[in-house]
């Protein structure tokens, strides 16, 4: 456990941060695989804007939504 006052804060705050994100995470994982399953236009361009979203909020990283509408892209085009 934290000792500082700090670190306290901090796990407060990252604690909150977890429980805020994870769900969308969850969600981003769900419309991910139903992109790839299904195959469709819409279903991946749903994607590609959940991803997007994810980014701008900075839950994921830049270069990790680049990477995954990339690889659903090629997925698409296969």
């Amino acid at each position: 456990m934290p000792q500082t006052k700090s670190a306290k804060k901090s796990l407060r705050n990252s604690r909150r941060k977890q429980t805020r994100n994870l769900p969308l995470k969850i969600g981003l994982h769900k419309v991910l695989t139903e992109a790839r399953k299904k195959n469709s236009k819409e279903k991946i361009k749903k994607a590609q804007s959940f991803i997007d979203k994810m980014a701008a909020k900075g839950i994921i990283h830049k270069g990790k939504a680049a990477r995954l509408k990339s690889r659903l892209i090629k997925k698409a085009q296969s």
